[in-house]
């Protein structure tokens, strides 16, 4: 693949735009399915939550969320608009019900008051932050003294391999995690690796390790 390609790769992952915004984000569903269902999991869902995910892609694993327990509360934060308005297609039902409500963000400012949820979580999106210790921050800021974050990302070992995280990617492993999350007030309350074999987007099969850190405040 030439250079301009995998760049136009790395930016489509950071922020899906145009008809190649909508294949890359359906791909992206579908190759980052466990790594999502792991992130949710280790929230422990329980009713009444009020669960706040940052980079919801197109938001097709939302019904899973909601299916793990009643009168649940659930707010998406994107920067891509593509992905905002899909999501918003995509759960039209949860939108219209008021139980799902999708907002744009910047990527660092988190526009919601302080303390209003007790589960947080995102996947695969920790390589595109900007300044990492300000928006753990702002996570720190938004979660409740009860609520806990779940942090999902593949490691740098298996990312490097990608031809395409040269561009706009900061790659991490589990001790550079801990080193950024030590920059914060926040306790580390578990750790889980996994391994599982999924299509790069490049097209082969791979071995992808994987990572979910649950945080605690």
């Amino acid at each position: 693949m030439k250079k301009e390609e995998l760049q136009s790769i790395a930016s489509q992952l950071k922020k899906p735009e145009g008809e190649k915004g909508i294949e890359m984000a359906n791909m992206m569903h579908e190759t980052n399915i466990n790594m999502t269902l792991s992130s949710i999991r280790n929230l422990h869902i329980s009713e009444g939550d009020s669960i706040l995910e940052l980079g919801h892609g197109n938001a097709a694993h939302l019904e899973y969320l909601m299916q793990q327990s009643t009168h649940l509360k659930y707010y998406g934060l994107e920067m891509s608009e593509l992905m905002f308005q899909e999501a918003r297609q995509i759960n039209r039902n949860y939108v219209s019900q008021k139980q799902a409500f999708f907002l744009l963000y910047d990527g660092n400012k988190i526009p919601f008051p302080d303390a209003q949820f007790n589960k947080i979580f995102t996947v695969n999106t920790l390589y595109f932050w900007q300044e990492p210790v300000k928006l753990l921050m702002e996570i720190y800021r938004v979660l409740d003294n009860k609520g806990i974050f779940s942090l999902t990302f593949a490691q740098e070992s298996f990312m490097k391999k990608l031809p395409f995280t040269e561009f706009e990617f900061e790659l991490y492993d589990t001790k550079k995690v801990e080193n950024l999350i030590s920059q914060t007030p926040f306790k580390i309350s578990s750790s889980e690796t996994q391994t599982e074999k999924v299509k790069s987007k490049t097209g082969e099969f791979v071995d992808r390790e994987f990572t979910t850190v649950v945080l605690e405040k």
